[in-house]
């Protein structure tokens, strides 16, 4: 079973499994996939995290994210002119970390060679989809920016000076190409991809045992350093213009794409309903997600149910409190209590703080022996030096186009999705989840290198990821810019398991959203009983009321986010609190997908996002 963002990567994924592979098989074969046909949410510029369930074996997390530049220092920033590190351009960038990543995973769990898992993105790239009409938005919204300062961008995503329309078959040649060297360095020649038409593929017998399949994996692997370090390298030492209205030069290097490579590591956990739900470590907020059930695990109920006033209430304020703590302890560094913030007792500290009344503020909470790292700034709104209408869809110094994640906005608030204050949405990021007959499971976020991050590197097909946009230029924060070390990302997906055994796999995108997203989705199905569909369907909520992880990192004292189906009774209620509500619509929130196993039985399943009428799940 597979749910995923996108049709085309879902029926991929399935057809992978249909054809005898194995969860990591489909779930790779998906990503790719997503490379191509969501250009605007993600790209093979970006990062992913994982967490990989084997039958049998321990789950464990696969980081994807990449480091700061060895260059990517505070002072070269602040030298630079800059306060934050900017939402676009090469100075945005991590060292990409997502193909490394995937190709680690199917060397190590996968069954297939790299070819046959290629074969559907490659189909896709070389021959064409229709293109989203999302995308088609996306180009038209940046392409003033792409024809003045990004042209690069222009000839990848306009090629005949024209913005693609919804539905035109377009091609992305130069992936299509890379992926296909890949492939033939890991032992797959043209004929094995010759037939890719579409994302339909031929398996073919690549003649290799697994010894050989893995060798050629780490030789892919290998090639994809050489070939995009040396291109990235030379293009990202032109200055381009970025989010702050002025053009820098990037400071990433073939040297750092050669350091990299993707890891394992061991899963955070916490206990709620009698489950245990896994998630990544202090370099993600998926902590935070944690931080939040424990709170809410000492109410009953009834009386955390999100579709009542209450509970509403109380999801949104545990969220706060779990968010403070976040913005003030996590980071990627082996001092965070994450012991501490996870324990039993912490949590029920926190929840007395939990009152009647919506909190306007951010309150980290206390660590014995540990003075609490400094809150970040807070800021209601960001102005940018750059002049009146010199970036495209800018109002008077206000935030560029192409900033944050693929940027939903509500207000000044960006995150990945944004939603627009009149509940438009302008994107999200990617997600996938798989599960198989034999029991092997995935959930899996990729995100970054959309086609509005920073300019199309010639050659590639694709452009640099923005995640470090995340750390800050404050040498004493837990998330400070520093060469090696990790931005403390928002990409977090979760593993569920009940008396040992993965049951769940979910994830979503949404930036500062996605854990928020997360709780309400996971309150409903672990406390209330919900079935994985019903509960994505149900009307969901987030909290503003904490510092944006996105450029320019403002906040909204007291904000909530809700959909207008949570009623206006319920939403009423929230206002009476004091919480300072933005109605996003009836179909805005959320972009959930999620896989199911029932270990007595083997009966899998798989739940899709309905908003935006492109999450997929699907399965037999």
């Amino acid at each position: 079973m597979v749910s995923s963002t996108h049709w085309a990567a879902s029926a991929s994924a399935q057809a992978v499994l249909e054809r005898g592979g194995n969860a990591f098989d489909a779930a790779v074969a998906g990503a790719f996939v997503l490379h191509v046909v969501e250009p605007h949410l993600n790209g093979a510029g970006g990062d992913m995290v994982g967490i990989v369930a084997p039958a049998g074996s321990a789950p464990r997390v696969l980081c994807g994210q990449g480091p700061a530049p060895a260059g990517a220092t505070i002072e070269h920033y602040l030298a630079e002119g800059l306060d934050l590190v900017p939402g676009s351009g090469a100075l945005a960038a991590a060292v990409p970390g997502a193909v490394d990543a995937w190709l680690l995973l199917l060397r190590d769990h996968g069954t297939w060679p790299l070819a046959d898992v290629l074969a559907y993105a490659i189909g896709y790239a070389r021959d064409g989809h229709p293109l989203l009409a999302a995308v088609s938005r996306t180009i038209g919204s940046m392409s003033g920016l792409f024809t003045e300062h990004w042209p690069t961008s222009a000839a990848r995503w306009m090629p005949d000076g024209r913005v693609p329309s919804a539905g035109d078959v377009v091609t992305n040649p130069e992936y299509a190409a890379l992926l296909a060297a890949l492939a033939e360095a890991a032992g797959g020649g043209a004929d094995d991809v010759a037939g890719a038409t579409g994302g339909v593929a031929g398996r073919g017998d690549t003649g290799r045992g697994d010894a050989g399949r893995e060798a050629g994996i780490d030789a892919a692997r290998a090639l994809w350093r050489e070939r995009v370090g040396a291109a990235v390298e030379e293009f990202v030492r032109t200055p381009h213009l970025h989010s702050d209205g002025a053009d820098h030069a990037g400071v990433l290097t073939a040297a750092d794409l050669d350091a990299f490579r993707a890891s394992y590591e061991e899963p955070t956990s916490a206990r709620f309903r009698g489950c245990t739900v896994l998630k990544a470590g202090a370099w993600t907020q998926g902590p935070s997600l944690l931080q939040a059930l424990q709170i809410l695990d000492g109410f009953g109920d009834d009386e955390i149910d999100p579709s009542t006033e209450l509970g509403a209430h109380r999801v949104l304020e545990a969220l706060k409190l779990a968010l403070a703590d976040r913005d003030a302890w996590y980071g990627d560094d082996p001092d965070v209590p994450l012991d501490h913030l996870l324990s039993s007792g912490y949590a029920d500290e926190r929840r007395t703080l939990v009152t009647g009344e919506a909190s306007h503020e951010v309150r980290p909470g206390a660590v014995p022996g540990r003075p609490t790292p400094a809150i970040p700034a807070l800021r209601t709104e960001y102005a940018t030096n750059a002049p009146v209408g010199s970036l495209p869809g800018t109002p008077a110094g206000g935030a560029a186009a192409g900033v944050g994640e693929p940027t939903v906005r509500v207000g000044e608030q960006a995150g990945e999705p944004v939603v627009e204050a009149t509940g438009t949405t302008r994107g999200d990021t990617c997600h996938i989840d798989v599960v198989d007959r034999w029991g092997n499971m995935v959930a899996a976020t990729p995100s970054g290198g959309w086609l509005q991050s920073s300019p199309t590197i010639p050659g590639l097909g694709f452009c640099l990821g923005t995640r470090l946009q995340m750390a800050w230029l404050d040498p004493a924060s837990p998330s400070r810019l520093e060469p090696g070390r990790r931005p403390r990302t928002t990409l977090t997906p979760t593993l569920v398991l009940r008396d040992g055994a993965p049951v769940l796999a979910c994830g979503s995108p949404g930036g500062d959203q996605q854990d928020q997203w997360q709780l309400v989705f996971l309150v409903r199905v672990l406390a209330g009983g919900w079935t994985a569909q019903q509960a994505i369907d149900a009307p969901s909520m987030h909290t503003t009321s904490a510092p944006g992880s996105f450029w320019p990192r403002t906040w909204t004292p007291g904000g909530a986010v809700v959909e207008d189906r949570l009623g206006d009774e319920v939403i009423a209620g929230l206002e009476r609190r004091g919480h300072v509500v933005e109605r996003a619509g009836d179909w805005a929130l959320g972009r959930l997908c999620a896989v199911t196993r029932d270990p007595a039985t083997g009966l899998l399943g798989a739940a899709a996002n309905p908003r935006g009428a492109q999450g997929y799940a699907t399965g037999r």
